[in-house]
């Protein structure tokens, strides 16, 4: 007996429904592994496209760069551009040692040239400022770091943070090496004149920096490591080396050891440190530009089990955040329902901690890493495209030498049945996403080529869902959501 029309409507139309129900998800999350570094062999241990990962992403367009800190045809480490779909992997340069090598430092991109540094190698075998093009093309040293027997200098050396730049000018810092050994803010041309040390750190001040600069105006802030209570600091100093200022000082009760670099959203401050705070496993904190009203605004939980254990949130956040309306991303090196740390969310109020992905559980292959298949210790900050953030892990993958990921957030179409209607909704955000924008369509035939139209009656917002009431019809319909 042939069903009637409202049966051949409902039908498909439901079963999808009720999925989406049962999976209680608001969002269509992807995580993607868009390259896993490859196993070294020989000696050196080399390879074709660079091994373990420890900086943040740069993109341009659809393009990713990146660097690997080891690894590469002489093991001195790699730089590598891949699309973001995960497609055309290029190693774009090798470090040689005598050019540089342990490049652990986020880019920075100005037209097509990127800037970074590296921690070891160049002249002096201690460290280097580079340049080189989106192509692979032209690189050069900008500048060599001096090395003396006793660690003292005039410029500082072993620069493991990235790069900012304001006009002509870059400017970084150097975690040791100075006049005192705690290390230096520099400054130097692009063309690699001008090189100037704005300061060097002194211990009582704070010493080892390990976190990118943020620029407002003539001021610089970063953070040190250690020094001053011992649990590191975060500072102030302006363009022209005068006024430095110590605007907190770490005590471990709100934070110790802050690695990665600040961000600034007006008058505010944000950034992480990866031990102190209630359980000893690092903070998200916040602080005004003048050194009042630091917030705590997540304390990750304590770890249970054997190291590195396992929590809900994750533990020892080594890199920066990101910032996209009132919602900062960052990633946790450890902990997480696997051990192999996190990607999370957390609101500027210090409301609404989201646990946004756990990396899964590893195992040990025959020359000793831990392997999986998503990555394991993402040891740097994310970047955000539209609803999708992108980073790198420093273990884990098919080789157990890192990864490059995505992991997208789409809004997910909810389907019911209410009477003689089918009811449609999506959010309207999700930790921080915002599904502006996205236009609900239909066709009656999913044979290529399918015409897909627009939906009217459009959406209404309720209760945080943009809401679509349609009538069931005798002609059979499917749905989805377009950006």
């Amino acid at each position: 007996m042939e069903k009637s029309p409202r049966s051949r409507v409902l039908r498909p139309v439901l079963k999808a429904g009720l999925a989406l129900i049962l999976a209680g998800r608001v969002t269509a999350q992807t995580f993607t592994t868009l390259h896993s570094f490859t196993s070294q062999y020989g000696d050196p241990a080399g390879n074709t496209d660079g091994a373990h990962p420890e900086a943040g992403l740069a993109l341009s367009s659809n393009i990713l760069y990146g660097t690997a800190t080891s690894g590469g045809i002489a093991n001195g480490g790699a730089v590598f551009a891949i699309n973001a779909n995960g497609n055309c992997f290029t190693n774009l340069y090798s470090f040689a040692f005598s050019d540089g090598a342990l490049p652990q430092s986020v880019f920075t991109l100005s037209n097509n040239t990127l800037y970074g540094t590296v921690a070891s190698g160049g002249s002096e075998n201690v460290g280097a400022v580079f340049a080189i093009n989106t192509d692979g093309a032209d690189f050069r040293d900008l500048y060599s770091f001096t090395a003396t027997p006793d660690g003292t200098n005039s410029d500082g050396y072993s620069p493991k943070t990235g790069l900012i730049l304001s006009g002509n000018t870059l400017y970084g810092t150097a975690q040791y090496g100075g006049t005192a050994r705690g290390g230096t803010v520099f400054a130097i041309n692009t063309d690699g004149n001008g090189f100037t040390n704005l300061h060097s750190f002194s211990f009582s001040d704070g010493n080892y920096p390990l976190g990118e600069l943020v620029l407002a105006g003539d001021v610089l802030y970063g953070t040190t490591s250690s020094g001053s209570a011992n649990g590191g600091t975060v500072f102030a100093v302006n363009t022209n080396s005068t006024g430095f200022t110590n605007l907190h000082s770490f005590s471990f009760s709100d934070g110790y050891s802050p690695r990665g670099g600040l961000i600034l959203a007006g008058s505010v401050l944000y950034g992480t440190t990866s031990g102190g705070g209630i359980s000893g496993n690092g903070t998200v904190f916040a602080i005004k530009t003048n050194g009042t009203g630091f917030t705590s605004l997540h304390s990750f939980t304590a770890a249970s089990g054997p190291y590195p254990g396992t929590n809900s949130d994750g533990a020892g956040p080594l890199g920066g955040l990101i910032l996209s309306g009132n919602t900062l991303y960052g990633t946790t090196a450890g902990a997480g329902s696997s051990g192999n740390g996190t990607v999370f969310a957390v609101k500027t109020n210090s409301m609404g901690f989201t646990n946004l992905y756990n990396f899964t559980a590893s195992s040990t292959n025959s020359s000793g890493y831990y392997t999986n298949s998503d990555g394991a210790s993402p040891n740097a900050g994310l970047i955000l495209k539209n609803s999708a953030l992108y980073g790198t892990t420093y273990h884990g993958g098919s080789s157990g030498n890192g990864t490059v990921f995505s992991l997208s957030f789409r809004p997910r179409l909810t389907i019911i049945a209410s009477g003689t209607n089918v009811i449609l909704t999506w959010p309207t955000n999700y930790a921080g996403f915002d599904y502006t924008g996205y236009t609900l369509q239909s066709t009656m035939n999913l044979v290529p080529p399918a015409l897909w139209t627009t939906n009217s009656p459009a959406p209404v917002v309720a209760n945080g869902q943009n809401t679509v009431t349609n009538p069931i019809s005798g002609t059979q319909k499917f749905y989805r959501l377009i950006k």
